[in-house]
């Protein structure tokens, strides 16, 4: 995402120079290239989301990381319907501490924390599986100070 925000080259292009190491393994390489592509499909909308969360700064000056990451994260929570929004989340500040700024992990967790609050409250997230939604993987499994029942 980085290389295609910096260089202006063509989604092919950053595909053949810089996913194409994943290659050796298909799976890996898949998820990349749709995952790449979904977000810079999906810019526009997302960058529209980011907005209103952060209606106080200029978007034009948010750092280019912070802006990738959060395109990211939101690309996660709205397409990727088997990726728990927690780790959506979780793996967007990893990144932000990594590779942006020293507060960047605070800020993008606040703004993906208020972007799946208004999912949510719209009603427009749309998880599926065992896990993905709040509380389903831990109802049925006794927790080890609990006795079983037979």
């Amino acid at each position: 995402m980085y290389a295609y925000e910096l260089s202006g080259e063509s989604t092919d292009h950053v595909i053949d120079c810089i996913i194409t190491d994943l290659r050796k393994n298909l799976e890996s390489f898949a998820f990349a290239k749709l995952f790449f592509l979904k977000v810079v499909e999906s810019r526009d909308e997302l960058d529209r989301l980011i907005k209103k969360q952060v209606a106080h700064w200029e978007f034009n000056r948010l750092a280019v990381i912070d802006k990738i990451v959060l395109r990211m994260g939101i690309c996660e929570l709205l397409y990727f319907d088997d990726i728990p929004p927690k780790v959506s989340i979780n793996e967007a500040i990893e990144i932000a501490r990594e590779y942006s700024t020293e507060k960047s992990d605070k800020f993008v967790n606040g703004v993906l924390d208020a972007v799946l609050d208004d999912l949510k409250a719209k009603g427009t997230l749309n998880k599926h599986g065992r896990g993905l939604q709040e509380g389903a993987a831990h109802k049925s499994v006794p927790r080890p100070s609990e006795p079983e029942h037979e």
